[in-house]
């Protein structure tokens, strides 16, 4: 109270007692755009009306939520210029704070461009990490040496070629668990070849060894 009406301790001020009307409505303005990151700014203003008697137009107002301190210019209200708010039916109303602005309309047009920049710049990045070399890195020692911590690109085989990543299953369905397994199975003519070049299978062929040594008897 003392900083709206800009006083300092000891100062005298004059009282007088004046019969003002019950609000009818009030339309505030917040001074920080942060006032909109509360859930529910109406029901909190509510609350906080409960500490004060009176408002006034062109006057600031503070509120206390969430630790932190808010401040409300009383832009209009009515009747005009001054109401009383103890027990009565008021309707409440917010203009756009300082310092906000309204996010920007795209049209369809627009729209499409971004989908479309989206989506070259996720195949450029998916084509990047495509191909994945390990262990190309260099190491460190605990003993604080640099013995042989560089990678030695001379270890690798240049003909190997590099890990192709996986690529997502687009078409993936909650509850429903798919098994890919990627199994080289043979054609006709290997398969043919395969049985005519094998050996014939015949069972119980291989030779006995004892577990126990047999002694030999004496004569």
């Amino acid at each position: 109270m003392m900083k709206n009406l800009l006083l300092e301790e000891g100062e005298l001020v004059d009282i007088e007692s004046v019969s003002l009307p019950s609000a009818t409505f009030a339309k505030f303005q917040p001074q920080r755009a942060d006032f909109l990151d509360i859930t529910n700014p109406k029901a909190v203003l509510e609350n906080s009306l409960r500490n004060f008697a009176c408002l006034t137009c062109n006057d600031v107002i503070a509120i206390h939520y969430n630790e932190r301190v808010y401040e409300l210019l009383v832009v209009a209200v009515e009747p005009p210029p001054a109401v009383s708010i103890i027990k009565c039916d008021m309707n409440v109303d917010f203009e756009k704070p300082i310092g906000y602005e309204e996010p920007e309309v795209l049209t369809r047009e627009q729209k499409e461009i971004m989908n479309e920049q989206e989506r070259i710049e996720a195949i450029k990045k998916a084509e990047q990490a495509k191909w994945f070399h390990a262990f190309q890195g260099r190491g460190n020692r605990l003993d604080g040496e640099k013995k042989n911590t560089e990678a030695n690109p001379k270890l690798l085989d240049p003909s190997s070629k590099a890990i192709e990543r996986g690529l997502p299953n687009y078409d993936y369905k909650p509850g429903c668990i798919t098994f890919i397994r990627n199994l080289n199975i043979p054609t006709d003519d290997a398969s043919k070849s395969g049985a005519s070049d094998a050996p014939e299978f015949q069972p119980f062929q291989g030779a006995g060894v004892s577990l126990r040594s047999t002694k030999k008897r004496k004569k």
